[in-house]
């Protein structure tokens, strides 16, 4: 088959996929972070390297584009190399990459959060195993993966290393998070919910209490934004695209039985008006935000971090109050809020770099690892952040949000490690902002207290399985939506059983003997 076809396969495939993706130990500061770059003599240009980056439209017009800021300019000056930036829209992150590399035109570094990404483009030959090259090149993160054997099973594909990572902070391993109003339950006598019972029921007395005083049952009890819907089957055990271990056997979640039972919560959610009835077509959450925002709504389904929604609410109710919402039981327990596995941004290396290139990469990822990092996340010292007991404290809020909020993005690799007794510190010393950092501190601990089943690390990859996905989910998408919005047109379980079958007729057996053999092979590894 030629390159050019295959290519055409891997396009069409993540076209499909990309509407499914949306989401170190030594937290020391590192010394010298404003040092020059390494091993580069004055007056001799610099390797230039292209990588690509997430466009989330984070980066204020005054300080330019992501190609162009104080921050790629600083990066310049003190990395070992010359860095062109390659943004792409963060929705559609995967099918502009792979537009990018069909063209032949993608940058030399290449990262994902998503593995089974990558190793897509280590099956199709578009990025390079990297093994002796980190052997024969790079210091700080051969140190480091020696230190983090943990994350090696993340970037080693088909038994050769194809991209580098570092661990994530506790930060970002908590994802999705719940907030509930507190000042809301005081008024009605109610404790926070420990149950999807408990949750149906106080959410029942905040649709009917009339908070605004308009005299109208307008109330919209839970709102919610992307991880609305994983929050929801987490309750029931069953994130819709992971794949679980049942009496030895790997089982799709959306064919479980329990996944079933998550349907039937979200439609009963929906029909006693207990989430927005207009939420299907709210695709940008905007109105959801609206309704936190000014103060009609009482639960948020989100992420444990919502700074922003917080003080955007406080400025409309300065006296609403905030409380970060654990996770709930069900009948098959408490499972836990969305986590993240251990590796980070897995950063590969395009196919097409010669061995002058790769040595640079390595080189500046190695710089990156060991100082970089470091600036890029807390700014300029006694400009954006001061150090306080070794802890970076923002010294202005509103400027760090404007001039160092967005730098993060360029930290590809990074040895960030909050405590969360650090978030009151770092935060600016304001009212406002320490109230939202005692909150953010409950709120991490609360997303984390409970460990979320996930039973492999990371889903298999097998191409059968990205083409079953791709063609399924769409059609599992419109079967769901006619459940949970239909009345009685269609009912959980006869909706469930128009999924197995579709499921069955696009080869859904198959691929879970497949899928059953992939993980009799590779399980030693799967820790």
């Amino acid at each position: 088959m030629s390159r050019k076809k295959i290519w055409k396969m891997v396009l069409a495939a993540s076209l499909s996929l990309s509407v499914l993706a949306a989401c170190s130990s030594n937290s020391e500061a590192p010394n010298d972070s404003n040092s020059t770059g390494e091993g580069t003599a004055p007056n001799v240009p610099k390797t230039e390297i292209s990588v690509s980056m997430f466009d989330r439209g984070t980066v204020p017009v005054e300080e330019g584009s992501y190609e162009k800021n104080r921050w790629t300019q600083w990066i310049n000056d003190n990395s070992p190399v010359k860095v062109n930036w390659v943004p792409v829209p963060r929705p559609q992150a995967q099918q502009k990459l792979n537009t990018l590399i069909a063209s032949g035109s993608a940058p030399d570094l290449i990262w994902e959060y998503d593995r089974n990404y990558i190793a897509q483009l280590a099956n199709q030959g578009a990025i390079q195993p990297i093994d002796e090259y980190i052997e024969k090149y790079s210091t700080t993160i051969k140190k480091y993966l020696n230190d983090h054997p943990e994350l090696k099973s993340a970037i080693t594909i088909n038994g050769k290393m194809y991209a580098l990572t570092s661990k994530r902070g506790i930060d970002t391993i908590a994802n999705h998070g719940m907030w509930i109003r507190q000042d809301w339950l005081d008024k009605l006598g109610l404790k926070a919910p420990t149950s999807v019972e408990e949750l149906i029921e106080v959410s029942r007395k905040f649709r009917d209490a009339d908070f605004d005083g308009n005299g109208k049952p307008d109330t919209v009890p839970i709102v919610f934004n992307g991880n609305a819907v994983q929050i929801m089957r987490a309750f029931f055990f069953t994130n819709e695209n992971q794949w679980y271990l049942e009496d030895g056997k790997l089982k799709f979640a959306r064919t479980l039985d329990r996944y079933t039972d998550s349907l039937a919560f979200q439609k009963q959610l929906f029909d006693e008006g207990l989430i927005d009835k207009e939420y299907i077509t709210d695709t940008n959450f905007q109105r959801a935000r609206q309704l936190w925002t000014t103060g009609n709504a009482g639960i948020f389904f989100g992420n444990w971090d919502m700074e922003n929604e917080f003080k955007d609410l406080k400025q409309n109710v300065p006296d609403a109050k905030l409380a970060p919402l654990e996770s709930l039981s069900s009948k098959y327990g408490k499972n836990g809020l969305y986590q993240e596995n251990p590796a980070y941004i897995l950063v590969a290396f395009n196919s097409s770099m010669k061995e002058e290139k790769v040595e640079a990469a390595i080189k500046f990822l190695d710089w990156m690892l060991d100082k970089g990092w470091w600036t890029l996340r807390i700014g300029e010292e006694n400009v954006h952040s001061k150090l306080v007991d070794g802890v970076p404290q923002r010294i202005d809020a509103t400027k760090f949000r404007n001039e160092v909020s967005y730098a993060s993005e360029y930290a590809v690799l990074s040895q960030w490690s909050p405590k969360p007794e650090w978030f009151p510190i770092m935060a600016a010393q304001d009212p406002l902002s320490q109230e939202y950092a005692k909150l953010r501190s409950q709120s991490i601990q609360t997303a984390m207290k409970n460990p979320y089943r996930r039973d492999l690390p990371y889903n298999p990859d097998l191409p059968e399985l990205t083409q079953l996905v791709a063609t399924f989910y769409p059609i599992a998408t419109q079967i769901e939506a006619k459940i949970i919005t239909g009345g009685s047109a269609l009912t959980p379980q006869a909706g469930m059983e128009e999924i197995r079958k579709e499921w069955k007729r696009l080869g859904g057996d198959n691929v879970e003997k497949l899928v059953q053999e992939w993980y009799e092979k590779n399980k030693a590894d799967l820790k």
